[in-house]
């Protein structure tokens, strides 16, 4: 878990650098808003502690350049818990913050909370549901109507493919250069058919009347929209 820090007082900066390595954490320290946005632009962070206050800027501006590039975790740490200051950082897309001076132990409570939200927004969007068809994007397994479904590999990245599409029109290359090298071997236009087949089989309800990959006539195919 990578987490970067933004903190100009070296002797606190110091201190939470240790206690986070304590607890598992891989920390990068910076000192000014220079040093952060070098960071942020050359490296993805799971998570970032940003001072308000800095002698080149605030902690505002690196809030705002990381909210233009990601949804990465934010936590304001500021001296000042005034709710103006509070508000705007909220506002600005900063997920909680923490008055100085804290406990080390609190600020490892709000960062494993605020972890946590994440994490189950990451879990809702990796489930996608087609009728009565369930992805689970995190486990690669299929379910229909509750129940798994198995998928050989070439099937379910060919399966994966439509659903990172989900209303497009996908031609025949498009999903041949998907499938492509997955499992070693050879895949041809008549293979592709072949696959598509197999999956309609084990999901469809009516394979011979598709409703959830389709075939659009003289395109391709598609799956939602």
């Amino acid at each position: 878990m990578k987490v970067l820090l933004v903190e100009d007082d070296k002797t606190i900066a110091a201190g939470l650098d240790y206690s986070l390595q304590q607890e598992g954490y891989d920390t990068t320290i910076c000192h000014d808003v220079a040093c952060g946005k070098k960071q942020i632009k050359g490296n993805k962070f799971d998570l970032i502690l940003l001072d308000v206050t800095l002698p080149d800027g605030s902690g505002y501006e690196l809030c705002k350049m990381v909210r233009e590039r990601s949804d990465t975790p934010i936590i304001f740490l500021t001296a000042c818990d005034d709710e103006v200051n509070v508000v705007m950082g909220l506002d600005m897309g900063a997920d909680d913050y923490i008055t100085k001076p804290f406990r080390i132990r609190e600020l490892i409570s709000r960062i494993k909370s605020v972890l946590r939200r994440y994490q189950k927004d990451d879990e809702s969007k990796s489930i996608i549901e087609l009728g009565n068809i369930k992805i689970n994007i995190l486990e690669a397994k299929v379910y229909k109507n509750g129940e798994e479904i198995n998928l050989t590999a070439l099937e379910y990245r060919l399966l994966l493919t439509f659903i990172n599409n989900i209303g497009q029109v996908l031609t025949r290359n498009q999903l041949l250069e998907s499938i492509w090298d997955v499992a070693g071997d050879f895949v041809n236009d008549n293979t592709l058919t072949v696959y598509i087949k197999r999956i309609r089989e084990k999901l469809e309800d009516d394979p011979q009347n598709p409703v959830i990959i389709k075939t659009v006539r003289g395109l391709g195919y598609k799956v939602g929209g």
